[in-house]
């Protein structure tokens, strides 16, 4: 058994362990209302998307995983008749998304800032930006603190974020030899971590809309020092970065890039893009101007679906805002900015702008295809009713356990987030819950416990290989998929494990002041250890 590695039998352990855990669970259907098929409601209602992950961690082979998960939940949908399988997999799956309006709006904004991307690599912006950079960031620390840095700075929505900073960052981590795994993993770990504790961003929006009969952003608030994933994860992204410690196969793509493999593996996107053709009028203003226009406009964008132009606050124009539509407006405009910037200085001709638009279209092809099987398998998991037997599971975890709930809470999030790809999903599910538990007895441990599925379905979506979050970072950084995921998933596990000691610790004490420092003082110890260990 040479070719089965120990990392494959440990994933596949990890699996069976999970679903003896979530298989303990006892939950019955409502009785209001006849479920479409005997396995709604159960366990079998998040076997698909373990099917889906444990394939994809097995054969490094993203869309065939997805699409037998996909399949595997429409014949547990449709009990095993074949017209139904098919109906299912295309009506209820893949046409259904994909005519969702959310999606296709995020789907637009993909499309446009592939465009934009092209545009400013065209222009000789993204090469005069890394030519400015060479000169002003002198080591591969520096490199990649400007990156968490820039990250932490575009806080408004992880999709935009995402992007954003792999175009601007990668020529800077090239030039360093930063592997485009641990580019990869920066971005994602700056997107969806930072958007969750950034009271002015689309997931706030979105956790507040959840909190039914509360000040829902208020409780957002009180709720980020005990945001401990999100917290511990830059205390770790900084502490490994000065401290110039790697680890698992992270440690094996970064030795590589050291020597100018910054791929490791046989998926190398973009890794023979030639330069010829590029613009050599392009300069560093070609990539700040349509950047800065770019987070302006979707800001505008974010806050006129909010009804700001209608007389709301600009924070609660946020709450109420349409990020899809926000963003798919924003990034247009940004784009036609960018096009006339580009023609007044004739660094491109009208013509190559327009030249630029499809290619961007064909670079985000591979992210569109897996964010709708990603959509797609998450359907699957809806039309089972997943959300039902979690959402029993944990009222029955509740009973008896209050100190440990939401330490418990933490770890059903993040399989709850791993297994479906949502963590604003994972929000639906079981904020409504927590609220309901502890509104009329202990307000306290009741904003503990919603940080802790806040934390717990980032922490979940972060590693999640059919997360569109890591999906988008994948792209953002150019990285082979499976690269990203098999690279980062020991640096998430390692921060998940201190936060759930630190959810106990904060169970008890209730206090932020107590457990939050403990929680960042085990943390640098653990990166300590790791630091040591490596020597």
């Amino acid at each position: 058994m040479k070719g089965f590695s120990k990392k494959r039998v440990l994933t596949i352990i990890s699996c069976v362990l999970l679903c003896v855990l979530m298989c303990s669970l006892t939950v019955f259907a409502a009785e209001a209302e006849e479920p479409a098929t005997r396995f709604y409601s159960t366990f079998w209602a998040l076997v698909p998307p373990i099917v889906a992950i444990g394939l994809a961690l097995i054969t490094k082979e993203v869309y065939s995983s997805l699409f037998v998960g996909i399949l595997v939940g429409a014949l547990f949908y449709s009990e095993f008749s074949f017209e139904g399988t098919v109906m299912h997999v295309f009506e209820g799956g893949i046409i259904n998304v994909l005519s969702d309006g959310y999606n296709v709006g995020i789907l637009v904004f993909l499309v446009i800032l592939g465009a934009m991307v092209c545009l400013m690599n065209k222009a000789g912006g993204s090469a005069a930006f890394g030519r400015w950079a060479s000169e002003h960031i002198k080591s591969r620390a520096g490199a990649q603190l400007a990156t968490v840095a820039l990250g932490v700075l575009i806080f408004i929505d992880d999709y935009f974020n995402c992007l954003t900073v792999g175009s601007v960052m990668r020529p800077v981590t090239d030039k360093h030899n930063i592997s485009r795994a641990k580019l990869a993993y920066l971005i994602d770990a700056t997107a969806a971590p930072v958007c969750i504790i950034a009271p002015i961003s689309s997931w706030a929006a979105a956790v507040t809309g959840f909190v039914e009969g509360e000040d829902g952003f208020s409780i957002f608030i009180q709720a980020i020092p005990y945001n401990f994933y999100a917290l511990l994860t830059i205390v770790m992204m900084i502490g490994m970065v000065l401290l110039k410690s790697e680890y698992g196969s992270m440690k094996v793509h970064e030795d590589n890039a050291l020597k100018g493999d910054l791929y490791t593996t046989e998926g190398r996107p973009y890794a023979n893009a030639s330069e010829e053709g590029l613009s050599s009028k392009g300069t560093v203003l070609d990539l700040v101007i349509p950047i800065i226009s770019l987070i302006v406009c979707c800001v505008i964008g974010m806050i006129y679906t909010g009804g700001f132009f209608e007389g709301n606050g600009f924070v609660e124009a946020f709450s109420n805002s349409d990020a899809s539509v926000g963003l798919a407006l924003g990034s247009f405009f940004g784009l036609i900015i960018t096009i006339i910037l580009y023609m007044v200085r004739k660094v491109l001709s009208f013509g190559e702008c327009m030249a630029c638009i499809p290619e961007g279209f064909k670079a985000m092809v591979p992210a569109i295809m897996i964010l709708t099987f990603a959509w797609s398998l998450k359907a699957m998991t809806d039309s089972l009713g997943a959300a039902e037997f979690v959402a029993a599971g944990v009222k029955e975890f509740a009973d008896g356990l209050m100190g440990f709930l939401p330490a418990i809470i933490f770890l059903i999030a993040c399989f709850l987030a791993f297994a479906t790809g949502t963590s604003w999903g994972t929000f639906g599910i079981l904020i409504p819950i927590v609220v309901d538990i502890f509104s009329a007895t202990n307000h306290e441990l009741m904003i503990i416990s919603i940080s802790a599925c806040m934390a717990g379905a980032v922490c979940g979506d972060h590693c999640s290989p059919i997360s569109d979050t890591t999906i988008m970072a994948s792209a953002g950084a150019q990285c082979d998929h499976v690269n990203h995921v098999s690279t980062q998933l020991p640096y998430v596990i390692a921060v998940a494990a201190v936060s759930f000691v630190t959810y106990i610790i904060a169970g008890f004490v209730q206090s932020a002041f107590i457990s939050l420092p403990i929680g960042i003082a085990l943390m640098l110890g653990t990166v300590l250890v790791i630091k040591q260990k490596n020597k």
